[in-house]
Formats: C-alpha cells, sequence, structure tokens
C-alpha cells in the first residue's frame, strides 16, 4: 500500500469500521452520478437590489422554463404566469389571488399539486439528505414526503398524497405551506450563485443585496473595485470614506449610507454649508439615475456637500500616492498643478481654464493638507464607517465569501482583468518590495487586501493594507480596475473631454485573442479545453453598438449587461445572467425590471432571452466538478482504509 499509515490512522478515527468506511463509500459514489447543479454568475449589480431579488426569485428565467416544460401544454400562458409569480412573492401574491378566486379552497389543492411537481422537478439534481437540510421546519418532513412519493405506486400510497393535500388545505394552513415551498423551489433551482463584483455604489441599497447574500445557501463573491473602496473605509481608510460618500452624493445615493449603514453625515454636510455658503457648486449637482425624489433646494445643498468632499477626496488621494511611488499614480495629482491665481490649470504641458476657482480650502503652498476642520470632520466619518455594526458585518462577510479570483468547475473567475504588457507578458508591479505579476499579483493583492481590514490596528501591515485597498479601487496596474488613471477631477474642473480618457490596459485588446485566453488559464492552472473559460465584468457590454459579451471563440465571457440604471441607456439592456447547467452554458439577457408591484399585480416578470453559448458533449455529472474531484479521492482513500482494515494494518474500533 502506497498510502501514508499516519493519514489512515488518522481517517480511522472519523470512519472506525469497515461498514462506516463502506457506507461513506456507497454514499459518494452514488451522488457521483447525479447531475451537476446549475451555476449562476452575476456582476456589477451596483446597488439596484429590487432587479437582483427578482433574478434570484425567477433564478435567470429557469423557474418559468420549468413550469413551461411541465405545464405548457395543460395551462395557459396567463395561468402560467400567475403561478411564476407566485413562487417568487408568494405573500403578497396570495392575497390578490384569494380576492380573485371564488372556489378557494379547490384553488389551493389544484395549485398545492402544481406546486410540489415544480418542487420535484427541481429536486432532481439534489440527494435527499440535502434536500433535507433546505427543508422548513414547520412543514419539512411533509414537504419531504410529498415531492418523493411516487403515485405510481398504487392506490394506498396515492391516497396517502391527497390525504396530506386535503388536510394542509382543511388545517388552514395551505397559505404558509405555499410559502415555504415556494421558498424551497427558489433555493433548488441556483445550486450555486457566483457574484463577479461590484455590489456596491450607483444603485440605491448595497446593504439589502448583503443582506440577502449572506443568508444565501451557497454563494461566492469575486471583489470588484466599488466593493475593495466599501472595504477599504470599512478598515478606516480616509480617502476610501471619502470616495464612497462622494460617490453616494453624486447618484444621490443616500438611503444606503445613512438607513443601511447608520453613516453620521451631518458633521459634513454643516462644514460644506459654512464652507461653500455662497457657492453655488454648479460642477457638483449630483446626477439622479434612481429618480430619487430631490427638490431644487435639496439639489443644491447636496451639490455643495459634494463639493466639499470631492475636493477633501483629492487630497487624501494625494498624500497615499506621494507616501507610496510604487503606485506610480502620479498621473492622479492634481491640486499641485493649479495655478490659483488665474484659475487654471497645467496638464501635460497643456493649460486649461477651470469651471470652477473657488477653493476656500486648499493652501497652495501644501495643497494635499487637510485644515483642521476638514480633519476633524473625517475622524468623525472614520468612526461612523468602523463602527457600523451592519456595514462591518458585511465587509467581514465579503472577506469571508469573498476573494480578487476564483477557479472554479474549470473557469476562472475575477471582476476586471490580469494587467498586461503589449507583447503579451504580463505586467510585473513591485508590491512591499515583491515583484509579482500574472497570478502572484492576484495572490499578492488578495493578501495585501485582507491585511487592510484584519491586520493588528496601527501595525505597519495595517497601514499599508489600508493605502493598498485605495490603490485596488482605481490604480493603473489594479486588477479590480484596469485603466491608466481615474479622471475624475478633470471631469468636474475642465470642459476638454480629451483629458477625461482612461487608457485601459492592453490587457482588454490582447483579450480577444483565443491564445490569450488559454495563456492565463494555463496561470492559474486551469488545463485549457474547450470547456474552460474565463469569467468577468466590470466593462458595461454596449449590446447598442454590436457588442457581444461572448468574446476570443467563446473562451472569454463578460457578463456585465448593464444592471446598473446609470449604464442601461449605454448597453441597451439591464443585465445579464450566466448560467452554467448539466448540459452547458447559456447567457440570459434580461429587459429592464419595472416594479415588485408589477410583477406581483400584472404578473410582469422581467423578459430574458435565454441563449446556448456552449453546449457540453456529454451531460455534466457531479463527478465532472470540483466538489466530485473532491470526491473521487476520498473514495480512493476510503478504499484504502477499508484494504487496510482487511489486512489488519489498521485496527478497526
Amino acid at each position: 500500500m502506497n498510502y501514508n499509515l499516519d493519514y489512515l490512522n488518522l481517517l480511522s478515527q472519523q470512519y472506525p469500521t469497515i461498514k462506516s468506511a463502506s457506507t461513506e463509500i456507497i454514499r459518494l459514489q452514488s451522488r457521483q452520478k447525479l447531475p451537476k447543479l446549475t451555476e449562476h454568475f452575476m456582476s456589477d449589480i451596483h446597488g439596484e437590489y429590487e432587479s437582483f431579488l427578482h433574478i434570484l426569485k425567477n433564478a435567470s428565467g429557469v423557474i418559468k422554463d420549468k413550469i413551461t416544460t411541465i405545464y405548457g401544454r395543460t395551462l395557459s400562458e396567463h395561468d402560467r404566469l400567475v403561478l411564476a409569480t407566485l413562487i417568487y412573492y408568494p405573500e403578497q401574491k396570495l392575497e390578490f389571488i384569494k380576492e380573485e378566486v371564488d372556489d378557494i379552497e379547490d384553488w389551493y389543492k389544484i395549485t398545492l399539486y402544481r406546486l410540489i411537481e415544480i418542487c420535484r422537478v427541481v429536486a432532481a439534481k439534489y440527494t435527499r439528505a440535502r434536500i433535507r437540510g433546505f427543508l422548513p421546519e414547520a412543514f419539512g418532513d411533509t414537504i419531504d414526503e410529498l415531492i418523493h412519493a411516487h403515485t405510481d405506486y398504487g392506490a394506498d400510497k396515492a391516497s396517502y398524497y391527497n390525504e396530506t393535500i386535503s388536510t394542509i388545505v382543511e388545517l388552514g394552513q395551505a397559505d404558509d405551506f405555499i410559502v415555504e415551498i415556494s421558498t424551497l423551489i427558489q433555493t433548488l433551482a441556483i445550486g450555486r450563485l457566483h457574484i463577479i463584483g461590484d455590489i456596491f455604489d450607483r444603485g440605491p441599497r448595497a446593504d439589502i443585496i448583503l443582506d440577502t447574500l449572506i443568508r444565501y445557501h451557497s454563494v461566492d463573491i469575486q471583489w470588484g473595485n466599488h466593493d475593495v473602496e466599501w472595504m477599504g473605509a470599512a478598515a478606516g481608510s480616509l480617502a476610501c470614506i471619502a470616495n464612497v460618500v462622494s460617490i453616494s452624493t453624486k447618484y444621490s445615493n443616500f438611503d444606503c449610507l445613512e438607513d443601511g449603514y447608520g453613516i453620521n453625515m451631518r458633521p459634513l454636510t454643516v462644514f460644506a454649508l459654512e464652507t461653500y455658503a455662497d457657492d453655488p457648486c454648479t460642477c457638483f449637482i449630483p446626477r439622479n439615475p434612481n429618480r430619487v425624489i430631490i427638490s431644487r433646494h435639496d439639489e443644491n445643498f447636496w451639490a455643495k456637500v459634494h463639493k466639499a468632499i470631492s475636493i477633501i477626496q483629492f487630497k487624501l488621494e494625494g498624500q497615499i500616492i506621494l507616501r507610496h511611488p510604487e503606485f506610480n499614480m502620479n498621473n492622479h495629482l492634481m491640486l499641485d498643478k493649479i495655478n490659483y491665481a488665474d484659475g487654471t490649470i497645467t496638464l501635460e504641458g497643456k493649460t486649461y481654464t477651470l469651471k470652477d476657482t473657488n477653493f476656500p480650502t486648499i493652501d497652495p503652498e501644501n495643497p494635499f493638507e487637510l485644515t483642521n476642520e476638514e480633519s476633524e470632520l473625517m475622524e468623525l466619518l472614520r468612526t461612523s464607517f468602523t463602527r457600523s455594526e451592519k456595514l462591518q458585518r458585511h465587509i467581514r462577510f465579503l472577506y469571508e465569501k469573498g476573494s480578487i479570483y476564483l477557479t472554479y468547475n474549470n473557469n476562472l473567475l475575477y471582476h476586471g482583468c490580469i494587467p498586461m504588457n503589449s507583447d503579451g507578458s504580463f505586467t510585473e508591479v513591485t508590491l512591499c518590495g515583491e515583484k509579482v505579476s500574472g497570478k502572484s499579483l492576484m495572490d499578492k493583492a488578495d493578501q495585501l487586501a485582507r491585511n487592510g481590514f484584519f491586520a493588528k490596528t496601527g501595525s505597519a501591515e495595517k497601514e499599508y493594507g489600508k493605502d493598498f485597498l485605495w490603490f485596488l479601487w482605481c490604480g493603473c496596474y489594479s486588477p479590480v480596475y484596469g485603466k491608466n488613471k481615474m479622471t475624475s477631477f478633470e471631469r468636474y474642473f475642465i470642459d476638454d473631454e480629451s483629458t477625461w480618457v482612461e487608457i485601459k490596459d492592453d490587457y482588454y485588446n490582447l483579450i480577444e485573442k483565443t491564445s490569450v485566453c488559454d495563456k492565463i488559464l494555463t496561470e492559474f492552472g486551469i488545463e485549457s479545453s474547450d470547456f474552460s473559460h474565463i469569467i468577468n465584468g466590470h466593462v458595461p457590454v454596449k449590446i447598442k453598438r454590436g457588442e457581444s459579451p461572448i468574446r476570443a471563440g467563446g473562451k472569454l465571457l463578460v457578463i456585465d449587461g448593464g444592471l446598473s440604471k446609470a449604464y442601461q441607456t449605454v448597453t441597451g439592456i439591464a443585465g445579464y445572467t450566466l448560467l452554467f447547467n448539466s448540459h452547458g452554458l447559456l447567457l440570459s439577457a434580461h429587459d429592464a425590471f419595472e416594479s415588485v408591484e408589477g410583477a406581483i399585480k400584472e404578473e410582469k416578470d422581467i423578459h430574458s432571452t435565454l441563449d446556448v453559448v456552449e453546449l457540453a458533449p456529454n451531460r455534466l455529472l457531479v463527478e465532472d466538478t470540483d466538489t466530485g474531484k473532491a470526491q473521487s479521492k476520498k473514495i480512493r482513500d476510503l478504499k484504502a482504509l477499508v484494504e487496510a482494515y482487511r489486512k489488519g494494518i489498521v485496527k478497526q474500533i
């Protein structure tokens, strides 16, 4: 035997007899032949909680497809839509249905039969033991019996099945039962949820999305630049805090900050009103893609707040850049290039007139230094961010379930890019004195991002990590940003749009080649095959301009389709979901979601167009997945243990 005896003795503590080891082998071996569970991939959610939650509830259209498969010939389209809406929003939809239906008991019985059948279909890929883990406490045993009952086995079983349904209705438990089984259907329809970055910013309530993800049964997250910005803010990075508040103000997104996380904005608003009392702050009028109701007075008020925090942001960013020349971000330094006497700025030898020249808090001799008042209010904001229990809980969850990248079932997932040179080589970056590129850059970035949050307060590792989280947000070699600079200052203050240009990393041109995708997959230990892919988001796919999310011969899938309302006029759709089931890869393109009220009252589901990206040559089973490979190894180990028991090498307990 080639197995390590110490390892087998250790394994024997968990499986102390031939019988217990054999039972586990049987359990694992049988699971190997189940179809693989369906994976759902989403990216760039940007706080759009209503659309996101609806897509989860309808499983990107999968539940409606299951209903059509089962009842396409026996139910009208309207009845199928009502049934689908009932599954998505059972409590709310029941209230409307009970007002419309004449014989509610008959409706209950028919509907329960239908829901049980749908649940049986979506449960087919799961073991019975796994399903039990999802069952509610109240009706768990009943649901378990009903979805595994086979009425074909005889009249007795059919009578048992019918009597159970009738009793549920007679006891007035039908509503609760419908809610529980509908929730179970939603859960079973998605086997694994992958969020490929950018949960935060622009949309109204990222906190509601994270509350949902924390409760979700199987999820992983690849950080986007908007996520690491909030991670840095929660860690206490003043530059990240300023960016978070600035973006929230820019997009009229106050609910997430104040109602969601309890961030105290009063010190900043008082400062802004005192400092910019007579300044119209025209360049800082907030955008309003979410159609928040704001009066002209409030709009002017928030413009002052927006300008106040933006000036502080530019100062704090300048301090980080000067502290870390290795970040190579001198092209972000702006305040030291302003001619404050004549209201101009000189960039790369060219002079531009500034649209706004009122800078009461900037000392031209020390332009990156905060005033005493600015320092005081930023410390108050830092306290608010670091002591927000809900924000801290959400960010810890992002660290627990998240990472810079993930390899999963022969796919490589990351939000932005792998920095590359024009010749196709991986860009070499020096971080903490270490030269890294490709996978080692991603691994180092992950480590430093964790230091920024978890390292000991006041330590060099903590302080560097906090600065690095800001670098990840907008740095030229940041794998979650991927451009040479972020031209925020130029967009506020300069009319000439040539100064607004943000040059993408060479990666974005090179990645269109299949050979480059293969090189990247190999760098991350994924054997390039006809069924291995890179999946990312970050850059909205402009369908209106003829762009496609499927690139490099199907090797690259870019799934940022504009779930954020701020992007939908550019992309022409309202988001993508990529599905990877046992048959292959499918891409679901979503139209805009109107409202929860419209979905409930009028069955206005999100219209989704489902296209096949790639079919697997054979149906994929659990044994073809990463989970299956881990199980195969365990099966081999257990078989070795059984052999060791039989030969007396290891003693049964």
